[in-house]
């Protein structure tokens, strides 16, 4: 776990990254928050970065639902209000978390979150799956994404090739379990809580399904929810070159949730 602690702060923002990356990928979003002074808590997620375990496997999502409590935990020790902002993968582990668990959260920002794929393995392996799960459950097949596909940054199209914790294989089991995250999410979407919620969608995805993101989002039954589309970004909001606005649009979020939480305070 990482942390970047203000002395005098506004809140505290945890950052859950996505499929196949880690958190070293969040240094520019966390110093961001950071120098926008509020605490950071992020870390890599189980079976990916440095953390332990198998390299892109895991045997059940709740690993990452475990791993963000434990953030979340961690977060409760600093200044509130806290928020959870999840990307992609992340994003979609940041809503099973907050559907299955109690978390203390005052705000939560969702960026091109999993909510639908577009990416999915080669069509030899669909056959098959229900097998493999059951025999080989480690089984690893190729990540059907490339850079190009994620951003229009080329900084991080050559970056993602020497980097050696991007992962380039991941388990047939972790497939079925994101699939099932993302039933789940669908399902249980009346549990989740009534937090401040902004949804910040890239308009050009080719990893996520935008018209599932949005179904699931016109389906969340909760007040304070705010959709905001990017027509032209590609995947990863937060890389693109227009992240300083997007950045813009998330910090002022946040900040107005933090001037409620201080008026309430004070009434």
């Amino acid at each position: 776990m990482k942390r970047k602690l203000n002395e005098s702060s506004k809140g505290t923002v945890v950052l859950v990254h996505g499929a196949f990356e880690h958190s070293g990928r969040y240094e520019w979003l966390a110093n961001k928050w950071y120098e926008a002074g509020y605490n950071v808590i992020y870390g890599d997620l189980p079976g990916q970065g440095n953390s332990e375990g198998i390299k892109g496997h895991i045997d059940s999502f709740d690993e990452y639902i475990d791993k963000i409590s434990e953030w979340i935990e961690a977060a409760n020790y600093l200044q509130k209000p806290i928020f959870l902002l999840g990307h992609s993968m992340g994003g979609l582990a940041v809503v099973r978390a907050l559907e299955e668990k109690e978390l203390n959260v005052d705000g939560v920002i969702l960026s091109s979150p999993s909510l639908g794929i577009c990416a999915r393995p080669p069509k030899w392996v669909r056959p098959l799956s229900k097998f493999l799960v059951k025999m080989v459950p480690t089984f690893k097949i190729k990540v059907p994404c490339r850079p190009w596909r994620s951003t229009r940054n080329e900084f991080f199209h050559n970056r993602n090739k020497i980097d050696p914790l991007i992962l380039k294989k991941v388990s047939i089991h972790w497939y079925y379990e994101l699939e099932r995250a993302i039933e789940h999410a669908f399902k249980q979407i009346k549990k989740y809580p009534a937090v401040p919620t902004l949804l910040m969608q890239a308009g050009k995805d080719f990893l996520v399904n935008v018209k599932d993101v949005k179904n699931w989002f016109q389906s969340l039954p909760i007040e304070e929810k705010k959709f905001d589309e990017w027509n032209h970004l590609y995947h990863e909001i937060f890389n693109e070159p227009e992240r300083e606005e997007v950045f813009s649009v998330a910090m002022e979020f946040a900040n107005e949730v933090c001037e409620i939480k201080e008026l309430e305070v004070e009434a």
